[in-house]
């Protein structure tokens, strides 16, 4: 199973971004998760450049996301909205062919990150996403929990992430005939 990880942070010392580096760490061997690296690079939406050929970054993403058996989202929280940067891919995806009815779980690094968490469900939903809430989860990262090299040492956290992984696959699992 493919999984496609997409923070929604640009931040090099990212809490949100450490987690999927955990998923990606925690997976059973059954279970590839891979980091999305391109979300600062993708240039402004504008529909005009949707129409015939989109560019070339655009079709990569749309690429990875078809490929993707499911996809995995950690996204910081800005002005009680969700990251500009992270919007900006989700409206790359609007006109796909490959995003509509994809199983997408969230993570939300921040108990107190509320209205992006509940903003992104709702642009998911809207997009045809097929949201799998019981694998939506909060798992806070306190501050000094991500060391210098962006990693998260913490046993708890890691075990979080698995059964949120277990649990996540287990859907899409039960999506796939």
């Amino acid at each position: 199973m493919h999984i496609l990880a997409i923070s929604g942070s640009l931040r090099a010392l990212s809490s949100n971004t450490a987690l999927l580096r955990v998923a990606a760490e925690v997976a059973p061997a059954d279970i590839d998760v891979a980091l999305y690296d391109g979300l600062g690079a993708l240039p402004y939406f504008n529909p005009d450049d949707d129409v015939d050929v989109p560019p070339p970054l655009v079709l990569d993403l749309r690429e990875r996301i078809g490929a993707a058996d499911g996809v995995l989202v950690c996204s910081p929280e800005y002005a009680h909205g969700v990251a500009g940067s992270l919007k900006n891919l989700f409206d790359w995806l609007v006109a796909s062919v490959e995003f509509p009815f994809k199983p997408v779980a969230l993570i939300n690094a921040s108990p107190l990150a509320t209205h992006a968490h509940a903003s992104l469900i709702e642009t998911l939903t809207t997009m045809n996403a097929n949201v799998v809430r019981e694998a939506c989860v909060t798992i806070p990262v306190q501050r000094g929990a991500v060391d210098a090299t962006g990693a998260i040492a913490s046993p708890e956290i890691r075990a979080q992430i698995r059964a949120m992984l277990d649990t996540f696959a287990g859907a899409i699992r039960a999506m796939t005939p």
